[in-house]
Protein backbone atom coordinates (compact mmCIF):
# COMPACT_ATOMS: atom_id res chain seq x y z
CA UNK A 1 0.00 0.00 0.00
CA UNK A 2 2.83 2.44 0.83
CA UNK A 3 4.43 1.90 -2.59
CA UNK A 4 1.10 2.64 -4.31
CA UNK A 5 0.76 5.90 -2.34
CA UNK A 6 4.35 6.85 -3.23
CA UNK A 7 3.63 6.09 -6.91
CA UNK A 8 0.49 8.25 -6.84
CA UNK A 9 2.28 11.15 -5.12
CA UNK A 10 5.14 11.21 -7.63
CA UNK A 11 2.85 10.77 -10.62
CA UNK A 12 0.51 13.52 -9.39
CA UNK A 13 3.37 15.90 -8.63
CA UNK A 14 4.97 15.48 -12.07
CA UNK A 15 1.58 15.83 -13.74
CA UNK A 16 0.42 18.92 -11.84
CA UNK A 17 3.84 20.63 -11.56
CA UNK A 18 5.95 19.45 -14.49
CA UNK A 19 9.37 21.09 -14.43
CA UNK A 20 9.94 20.51 -18.14
CA UNK A 21 6.55 21.16 -19.76
CA UNK A 22 7.21 24.39 -21.62
CA UNK A 23 8.56 25.61 -24.91
CA UNK A 24 12.31 25.47 -25.52
CA UNK A 25 13.02 28.05 -28.24
CA UNK A 26 16.74 27.26 -28.46
CA UNK A 27 16.24 23.50 -28.87
CA UNK A 28 18.26 22.09 -31.74
CA UNK A 29 16.35 18.81 -31.88
CA UNK A 30 12.59 18.35 -31.95
CA UNK A 31 10.29 15.43 -32.60
CA UNK A 32 6.59 14.76 -32.16
CA UNK A 33 5.46 11.56 -30.49
CA UNK A 34 1.88 10.36 -30.81
CA UNK A 35 0.01 7.50 -29.20
CA UNK A 36 -2.91 7.00 -31.61
CA UNK A 37 -4.66 4.50 -29.34
CA UNK A 38 -5.40 7.15 -26.70
CA UNK A 39 -4.57 10.52 -28.26
CA UNK A 40 -1.46 11.36 -26.23
CA UNK A 41 0.61 13.81 -28.27
CA UNK A 42 3.90 15.37 -27.19
CA UNK A 43 6.56 17.38 -28.92
CA UNK A 44 9.91 16.61 -27.32
CA UNK A 45 12.55 19.34 -27.62
CA UNK A 46 16.19 18.84 -26.74
CA UNK A 47 19.21 21.09 -26.77
CA UNK A 48 22.24 18.90 -27.41
CA UNK A 49 25.74 20.35 -27.39
CA UNK A 50 28.99 18.41 -27.77
CA UNK A 51 27.17 15.10 -27.30
CA UNK A 52 25.45 16.18 -24.06
CA UNK A 53 21.75 16.85 -23.44
CA UNK A 54 22.11 20.33 -21.90
CA UNK A 55 18.38 21.13 -21.78
CA UNK A 56 15.05 19.60 -22.66
CA UNK A 57 11.35 20.27 -22.59
CA UNK A 58 8.08 19.00 -23.98
CA UNK A 59 4.73 20.44 -24.96
CA UNK A 60 1.51 18.71 -25.85
CA UNK A 61 -1.41 16.96 -24.27
CA UNK A 62 -1.99 13.55 -22.82
CA UNK A 63 -2.92 11.54 -19.80
CA UNK A 64 -1.23 11.91 -16.43
CA UNK A 65 1.04 8.93 -17.06
CA UNK A 66 2.40 10.15 -20.41
CA UNK A 67 2.97 13.67 -19.11
CA UNK A 68 4.58 12.59 -15.84
CA UNK A 69 6.76 9.98 -17.55
CA UNK A 70 8.08 12.53 -20.07
CA UNK A 71 8.82 14.96 -17.22
CA UNK A 72 10.64 12.28 -15.20
CA UNK A 73 12.62 11.27 -18.28
CA UNK A 74 13.82 14.83 -18.79
CA UNK A 75 14.77 15.10 -15.10
CA UNK A 76 16.93 12.05 -15.64
CA UNK A 77 18.62 12.82 -18.98
CA UNK A 78 19.37 16.55 -18.80
CA UNK A 79 23.08 16.90 -18.13
CA UNK A 80 23.83 13.40 -19.41
CA UNK A 81 25.63 12.39 -22.58
CA UNK A 82 23.52 11.23 -25.51
CA UNK A 83 24.90 7.71 -25.00
CA UNK A 84 23.93 7.78 -21.31
CA UNK A 85 20.43 9.08 -22.15
CA UNK A 86 20.00 6.20 -24.61
CA UNK A 87 21.29 3.72 -22.00
CA UNK A 88 18.81 5.03 -19.41
CA UNK A 89 16.02 4.72 -21.95
CA UNK A 90 17.00 1.12 -22.59
CA UNK A 91 16.84 0.43 -18.85
CA UNK A 92 13.43 2.14 -18.55
CA UNK A 93 11.95 0.18 -21.46
CA UNK A 94 13.34 -3.09 -20.09
CA UNK A 95 11.88 -2.20 -16.67
CA UNK A 96 8.43 -1.85 -18.22
CA UNK A 97 8.89 -5.39 -19.56
CA UNK A 98 10.14 -6.64 -16.18
CA UNK A 99 13.73 -7.32 -17.24
CA UNK A 100 16.08 -5.21 -15.09
CA UNK A 101 18.24 -5.63 -12.03
CA UNK A 102 17.73 -3.75 -8.76
CA UNK A 103 20.88 -1.75 -9.51
CA UNK A 104 19.51 -0.66 -12.89
CA UNK A 105 16.19 0.24 -11.31
CA UNK A 106 17.98 2.55 -8.86
CA UNK A 107 19.54 4.41 -11.80
CA UNK A 108 16.05 5.40 -12.97
CA UNK A 109 15.43 7.35 -9.76
CA UNK A 110 11.78 8.56 -9.65
CA UNK A 111 11.00 7.03 -13.04
CA UNK A 112 11.27 3.62 -11.36
CA UNK A 113 7.83 4.17 -9.77
CA UNK A 114 6.37 3.42 -13.22
CA UNK A 115 7.56 -0.19 -12.97
CA UNK A 116 4.08 -1.49 -12.18
CA UNK A 117 2.68 -0.03 -15.42
CA UNK A 118 3.63 -3.38 -16.95
CA UNK A 119 0.58 -4.81 -15.17
CA UNK A 120 -1.67 -2.28 -16.96
CA UNK A 121 -1.19 -3.08 -20.66
CA UNK A 122 -3.42 -0.23 -21.83
CA UNK A 123 -1.15 2.27 -20.05
CA UNK A 124 2.23 0.96 -21.23
CA UNK A 125 2.11 3.03 -24.43
CA UNK A 126 1.37 6.11 -22.32
CA UNK A 127 4.39 5.54 -20.08
CA UNK A 128 6.83 4.89 -22.93
CA UNK A 129 5.73 7.67 -25.32
CA UNK A 130 8.37 10.22 -24.29
CA UNK A 131 11.08 7.56 -24.07
CA UNK A 132 10.33 6.16 -27.54
CA UNK A 133 10.25 9.70 -28.94
CA UNK A 134 13.68 10.40 -27.45
CA UNK A 135 15.01 7.08 -28.75
CA UNK A 136 13.80 7.91 -32.24
CA UNK A 137 15.36 11.36 -32.02
CA UNK A 138 18.70 10.07 -30.71
CA UNK A 139 18.56 6.73 -32.50
CA UNK A 140 21.08 5.07 -34.74
CA UNK A 141 20.58 7.79 -37.34
CA UNK A 142 21.50 10.44 -34.72
CA UNK A 143 23.66 13.15 -36.15
CA UNK A 144 25.21 15.68 -33.87
CA UNK A 145 23.28 18.95 -34.32
CA UNK A 146 25.08 21.93 -35.73
CA UNK A 147 25.90 24.37 -32.92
Amino acid sequence: MARNTFYNEILTDHNLHPAHKHDLPDANMELEGVNPSCGDDIILKLKVEDGTVVDGAFVGDGCAISQASADMMLDLIIGKSVDEAKRLSDIFLRMIKGHITDEEKEELEEASVLEDISHMPARVKCAVLGWHTMDEMLGEDYEKPED
